[in-house]
């Protein structure tokens, strides 16, 4: 590998690391509509006292802020509680419902599932040619996700043989790591990649994401701004993004993107 084949951005890295919904694959669009008829059956269920908490979830603005990147129970627990609501958290054996944080959860994971199954996954062709390129140069690549679904989706996508390593929420569990934004799993992914974490890039569209990617010590974060608004893009740079792209093809353009 030398570092002309390499993309500019990444020249200076030794690998990168990838979050899988929303960066690799579409599935960002399959979980928030399956959080938001899991949480607004929630806020049916069990009014906020706060008529102004009342709202229904927001596809965009709720879910960027209060789930994207962190798993499922994380994910729950805070925009339960930004809502003023403090379920119990309950039992992993609890059936899909609203009267527990796992339950709500357990009912995101049923729809979710369905959703998927009805409407399939794609990975975005930006990400592709710039993981086709990174692979081709050889260039270590990982994917770090805390969805147990992301194996799965990878997969489907057609795109989990360009990857070296993958640390997906089943990992997360086995191994106990914390959701993000704590830094465990990407970590744990450099780790597998043989790379210390100054020395690679981390790739997210999360909020929650690139905080990990800042506080874990990686040398490059990247920021994937799906939504293409000034609002995401300033809330990615101020998480600890070091630039901002609206698509990874983006990174194979001769110049540097903007921040």
């Amino acid at each position: 590998m030398t570092a002309e084949a390499l993309p500019r951005v990444l020249r200076g890295m030794a690998a990168a690391i990838l979050d899988t919904d929303g960066v690799i694959t579409d599935s960002a669009r399959i979980h928030a509509a399956a959080w938001k008829t899991a949480f607004d059956a929630c806020l049916r269920d069990h009014r906020p006292p706060d008529p102004a908490q009342r709202r229904p979830f927001d596809v965009r603005d709720d879910y960027l802020r209060y789930v994207d990147g962190k798993s499922r129970l994380d994910g729950a627990a805070d925009f339960l509680a930004s809502r003023g609501l403090h379920l119990p958290p309950g039992d992993p054996a609890d059936e899909p419902g609203t009267d527990t944080v796992r339950a709500v959860a357990a009912l995101k994971e049923r729809l979710f599932t369905e959703l998927l199954r009805e409407q399939g996954v794609d990975a975005y062709p930006g990400t592709v040619r710039l993981l086709d390129v990174l692979h081709a140069a050889r260039f270590p690549l990982a994917a770090a996700s805390a969805s147990r679904h992301a194996r799965e989706l990878l997969e489907h996508a057609g795109v989990l043989d360009l990857l070296d390593a993958l640390v997906d929420g089943g990992e997360a569990a086995r191994l106990h790591l914390p959701g993000k934004p704590d830094p465990a799993l990407f970590l744990e992914a450099s780790r597998r990649l043989g790379v210390p974490p100054g020395a690679a890039a981390v790739v997210e569209d999360a909020l929650a994401g690139v905080e990990a990617g800042r506080r874990g010590g990686f040398g490059l974060v990247v920021g994937v701004d799906r939504a293409r608004t000034p609002q995401t893009r300033a809330g990615l740079l101020k998480q600890g993004a070091d630039l901002v792209v609206q698509d990874l093809g983006d990174l194979l353009t001769e110049e540097s993107p903007e921040n």
